[in-house]
């Protein structure tokens, strides 16, 4: 029933973040980016181990001024998840945070002033073996392009990306990614197919002040579906005005749509009618709730009724299909009956037992 992705992926220069390689044929990277106040320590590594737990590869944290940078090195010390740091303006910040154990330096090259300024947070990043994301939003574009422009368009994100990239090459830094962000769907998909084609380095992709958990989602998964269905892409980030751990399900679920990863259950169902045997929504609303913390990937199909429900609940791992009476689908074949009471427990109790089943046959 699954097909791989047929589109090949841009092949990008490959960097490291940590322990995570982005570009390459490495996998595509789910990253979010904390809302905490960086200087509330306790908030924040709270809300980075729940990231973590929602399947986050990266986590980004805005390091503002130098209070935050104290805070940043007790946050560093408290979590194993790569850290990206978001800074803008003061290069001092980013030469403190380099050394406190940042895995990437988020910046503006541009913004950052002087060149012996630029060439400083450059060789702090060398020094420490740690790459640069370079991050152009249309909504602070230099004033220069600006006026050039009159409004941001795509030529005028891909110009500001060039001017930074400009500024690594000067100082003979490739060892970055770049991410090119707008609000506007067309306009940053655009943005990202004229720079792809025009360096190596990998590409973070965003659509940035998307919206609401709702409606940020949907103009993400246009956005970013697009582009990766193109081969384009290395890192992702949904942004939402949510809480940060929906942007982690939001990414993981765009890239399984795509068959780019795996991760947790893939629940295939059906949006109910009247044909339904039992109650599809309830069933399948709480049943998401109880497995969110698997990690362990597999299909698992609730379907309503018997026209549709046998097919799907052959073809996954494990299903169940509306009927008199509800069957339970285990391996492509039918294993038990089951009342709307039992569903939930007994898809829970079953998920449940592949998954130790799968972990033992990994420590085997």
């Amino acid at each position: 029933m699954s097909e791989p992705p047929c589109v090949p992926r841009r092949l990008s220069r490959q960097i490291k973040v940590g322990s995570v390689p982005i570009g390459g044929d490495a996998p595509i990277a789910v990253q979010s980016m904390t809302n905490t106040d960086t200087c509330d320590v306790d908030a924040t590594v709270a809300q980075i181990r729940r990231l973590q737990q929602a399947g986050a590869d990266l986590v980004r944290v805005s390091v503002p001024d130098m209070d935050a940078v104290v805070a940043f090195g007790k946050i560093r010390a408290a979590v194993d998840i790569p850290l990206v740091t978001d800074i803008h303006f003061d290069y001092r910040i980013a030469l403190q945070v380099a050394e406190l154990g940042a895995d990437c330096l988020r910046i503006n090259p541009g913004n950052i002033g002087r060149a012996d300024r630029v060439r400083q947070v450059i060789d702090a990043a060398r020094d420490n073996g740690i790459p640069i994301r370079v991050g152009v939003n249309a909504g602070s574009l230099e004033k220069s392009i600006q006026k050039k422009y009159g409004e941001p368009t795509a030529d005028a994100l891909v110009e500001s990306a060039l001017r930074h990239i400009d500024l690594l090459d000067k100082f003979d830094y490739p060892e970055f990614k770049i991410s090119l962000k707008a609000s506007d769907v067309w306009m940053t998909v655009n943005a990202y197919r004229k720079l792809a084609r025009q360096i190596e380095q990998p590409l973070h992709l965003g659509i940035t002040e998307a919206g609401g958990l709702r409606s940020g989602a949907v103009k993400s998964a246009v956005g970013l579906g697009m582009l990766l269905a193109e081969g384009i892409g290395d890192t992702l980030r949904v942004s939402l005005a949510a809480d940060p751990v929906e942007e982690i399900k939001v990414g993981w679920d765009l890239l399984k749509a795509l068959k780019l990863r795996t991760r947790g259950v893939n629940l295939i169902a059906c949006p109910s009618c009247a044909r339904q045997k039992f109650d599809v929504i309830k069933t399948v609303n709480e049943l998401e709730q109880r497995i969110e913390d698997i990690d362990v990937a597999m299909d698992v199909a609730v379907i309503g009724c018997v026209v549709n429900g046998p097919g799907e609940a052959r073809e996954a791992a494990l299903g169940v299909t509306g009927g008199q009476p509800n069957l339970m689908y285990e391996n492509g074949k039918p294993s038990r009956k089951l009342s709307q009471e039992q569903l939930v427990d007994e898809l829970e109790a079953s998920i449940r037992s592949r998954v130790a089943q799968h972990r033992q046959q990994d420590n085997a």
